[in-house]
């Protein structure tokens, strides 16, 4: 078991790491930007090392300041968490090549689970369904008219290197697939250096449900059941539940199947996800794999009873899994709270936190470095805490989201806390019918 993890984040994910790290009896070393020198994952570590000024490319993301901070504190392990670095094959190779364990994927994985298109022939190869579209990147236009006439339209021009929802375009018709082309070629070459698009159909009235794995140095992997992630805003996330008002134990038992095809596939090690598109026939398609621990997991480990991040660091260790999949008996919802105004569209709300009050009681759980007096930095992420409730049924973890929401006192800046208490009132959401489309419909 390694002496002493450095954790490559900041924030809510840092300081749940350096938990893990201290119940496990393992060493802490925190890194920090000038802007979070008050951060308590800088107060709560072993050690503390400033590695630049607040721009992420040259703090968190300049990865030779990270690994000169690993070799003077002496750590053998880096934990990424989740953006930043967690899922950047030259911080892993870099890792590797200076004798430190890096806490995820492999840097060949994820290579070739980073770009959209190879992943997509990987789980072809693996016999893991693919929503139907190109063949790889496409290259040309005219190729573009011909995949679109073949698979139907509506379709999607997505981006081979996106992420958060950059580089991707529905087309309803062939009119519009020129337009649509340039706009996403441009948008891409910019954002990711990167302009390669492939196709594929669009999914109707479309689930976004995602399965956990978990994977070891042996080839084995086992899944930890579904995550449904539907309730998005610009293709990012705002609420998850396990399990997915619209999952039966037949289609779980098949999309588990389908995650653990996926992960042996590639040899996965680490936790991760499996991400799928659920259509509303309940037919399912590969999206992605994320080969990181995921902002979502909390609900996983309150419905297993069991530590996702210690799991992350035994499998980095070199332990096996025990190779038990997992189907849910309890119900588990979690909140994203952002540092944002859900009144004026959702808008960034930076600044000092002047009176703070935390939820609490049974079933309730909250990940979150804020605190009365911190200020929020604009240089990063706007979510500041997750929200989680744990009940033996949806209803009851919905009741008890409802009241630990009303209790949760943030006063000094805007945040999205007022837009999860009129969304734990909908009727729709409450009745489970929702697709990723619903916030284009919901009004504050």
């Amino acid at each position: 078991m390694f002496k002493k993890i450095l954790i490559a984040n900041r924030g809510e994910i840092a300081l749940r790491v350096i938990r893990t790290c201290k119940e496990m009896g393992i060493a802490t070393v925190a890194v920090y930007s000038t802007a979070d020198r008050d951060s308590l994952h800088v107060r709560f570590a072993d050690e503390a090392v400033c590695i630049g000024p607040p721009a992420s490319k040259d703090s968190y993301l300049k990865i030779s300041n990270i690994i000169a901070a690993a070799e003077i504190t002496n750590a053998d392990a880096i934990h990424p968490g989740y953006g930043f670095l967690s899922e950047n094959a030259t911080f892993s190779k870099v890792c590797k090549e200076n004798g430190i364990k890096f806490i995820g994927a492999s840097p060949e994985m994820i290579e070739a689970m980073g770009d959209k298109s190879s992943a997509k022939q990987t789980m072809k190869n693996a016999g893991v369904p693919c929503i139907p579209g190109s063949d790889g990147i496409l290259g040309s236009i005219e190729e573009a008219h011909k995949v679109a006439k073949e698979i139907k339209y509506p379709i999607m021009l997505k981006a081979t290197a996106g992420g958060g929802g950059k580089g991707m375009r529905v087309v309803q018709k062939a009119e519009d697939l020129d337009d649509a082309w340039e706009a996403v070629r441009r948008e891409a070459g910019a954002a990711f250096g990167n302009d390669g698009i492939y196709m594929e159909k669009f999914v109707e009235e479309p689930r976004h449900i995602e399965i956990q794995i978990a994977g070891d140095q042996y080839g084995k992997a086992c899944h930890l059941s579904e995550r449904d992630c539907s309730i998005q805003r610009r293709h990012q996330k705002l609420v998850e539940e396990t399990p997915s008002p619209f999952m039966t134990d037949e289609l779980r038992e098949r999309m588990g199947q389908a995650a653990i095809k996926a992960a042996e596939a590639v040899r996965y090690e680490g936790v991760g996800t499996v991400e799928f598109l659920v259509d509303k026939n309940r037919d399912f398609y590969f999206m992605e794999m994320n080969t990181r621990i995921q902002v979502e997991h909390t609900i996983t480990e309150e419905v297993i009873n069991y530590d996702l991040v210690k799991e992350q660091i035994k499998l980095a260790a070199g332990d096996p899994i025990s190779g038990r999949n997992y189907y849910p008996k309890m119900h588990s919802i979690q909140c994203r709270i952002n540092a944002e105004d859900p009144f004026k569209n959702f808008a960034p709300c930076p600044g000092k936190i002047t009176a703070y009050h935390s939820p609490g009681g049974h079933g309730v759980r909250l990940d979150t470095h804020a605190y009365a007096g911190y200020v929020i930095p604009p240089n990063y992420d706007s979510m500041i805490a997750k929200l989680i409730t744990v009940a033996q049924t949806r209803e009851e973890a919905i009741t008890k989201m409802q009241r630990a929401l009303d209790e949760y006192i943030i006063e000094g800046i805007k945040t999205t806390i007022p837009f999860h208490q009129k969304l734990m009132k909908d009727p729709q959401f409450r009745a489970g019918n929702f697709t990723t489309k619903f916030m284009e419909s919901f009004e504050m």
